[in-house]
């Protein structure tokens, strides 16, 4: 009774076919449920021994993603014991691609954005607040999701080779009228990647100086001393000399100042020495040279050179200042007096 039963055929396909299928089904679903769990534990206790990071996330991936492509694949296994109608068979393989694409589109885009997470991690920056890596992590899951469904239509049966080419021909046409676009959309890549500044640093570029604010896929904004916002184009930025004061890691200073002619020639030499020992007693420089530089439209001119370690403005101004006084207070104690533009006008009796 019961076997006469399971030979009743129910849409070309007898019952025990259907139970053949779906037992194939529920098996491999419990297979794939046991074996991956014991693998998945194996390889979790090998990425937490692992001291790099890429592997956790490896052993996620191939969790979220090759469960449910094992589930696919056993499924579309099992409905090959069946027979299928032709218009059936077409739509179970067309939503086995259209799966199978997504699962590959997700893994990508995974990857991707663990790479440029990566890469902002390692050079210690936050990767969920930079928002000029959120940009480009959107720009690279739009690209990964064109190709993905580029390649779902073609092997769907469309037609997409024309499609392609009058993309190609427009690309162009587009090009070539978005070249400043274009430019400074490179620009703005070569800024995330090259990194010749950070949101914050002080720098010159060309007349302008400032603190920068932010950079965007076609323009970045700097923060003048002013007050004002300075926005300049990606393109120009990365064709400019850029002067990054923030990464300087001592500043090299040179100043000059000037003693009368009526300066004798014992504290003409003496000098030297009491720059050198006025430094000795300010912290955080180091001397270069003092020299008697050169003779003057009025005056004897000795150039100073020291360095600042960091790159503090604000520190470097009340070094200086603290410099200037001390070399004041040593002159003034030994009569050397300071140059002043002066006239000596001779006049003769006819």
């Amino acid at each position: 009774m019961i076997g006469e039963f399971l030979q009743r055929d129910f849409y070309h396909n007898r019952l025990s076919e259907y139970l053949i299928c779906l037992a194939i089904i529920l098996g491999g679903i419990l297979a794939v449920r046991i074996v991956g769990g014991l693998a998945f534990k194996r390889l979790k206790a090998w990425a937490e021994k692992s001291p790099g990071a890429y592997d956790d996330f490896l052993v996620g991936r191939i969790r979220g993603t090759g469960i449910p492509l094992a589930y696919l694949a056993i499924v579309q296994a099992s409905l090959r014991f069946l027979t299928l109608s032709p218009p059936l068979e077409r739509a179970i393989d067309m939503a086995g691609i259209i799966l199978l694409t997504l699962l590959v589109i997700v893994f990508t885009v995974s990857v991707v954005r663990y790479g440029f997470e990566e890469y902002s991690r390692k050079r210690g920056e936050d990767a969920t607040g930079d928002r000029a890596l959120r940009g480009v992590v959107s720009l690279a899951k739009a690209v990964v999701w064109i190709l993905g469904a580029l390649f779902m239509l073609d092997n769907l049966g469309f037609k997409i080779s024309t499609v392609i080419a009058g993309l190609g021909i427009g690309g162009i046409a587009i090009a070539l009228a978005a070249q400043a676009i274009l430019g400074d959309l490179f620009g703005y890549f070569v800024i995330l990647f090259d990194r010749p500044f950070e949101i914050g640093d002080f720098v010159i570029v060309g007349d302008h100086m400032g603190v920068i604010e932010r950079f965007g896929i076609k323009t970045t904004r700097i923060a003048s001393l002013g007050g004002e916002q300075i926005i300049v184009s990606n393109k120009d930025l990365t064709d400019s000399r850029v002067r990054n004061y923030k990464r300087m890691a001592k500043r090299r200073v040179v100043f000059r100042l000037g003693v009368t002619y009526q300066t004798p020639g014992t504290l003409l030499r003496e000098i030297p020495g009491i720059v050198t020992d006025i430094f000795r007693e300010i912290e955080g420089t180091t001397l270069d040279r003092v020299h008697f530089f050169s003779y003057g439209d009025f005056s004897l001119i000795y150039e100073i050179v020291y360095f600042v370690e960091g790159n503090d403005y604000t520190r470097y101004m009340d070094i200086q200042q603290k410099a200037n006084l001390r070399i004041h207070e040593e002159f003034g104690k030994r009569k050397i007096e300071f140059a002043y533009p002066t006239q000596t006008l001779y006049l003769t009796r006819p």
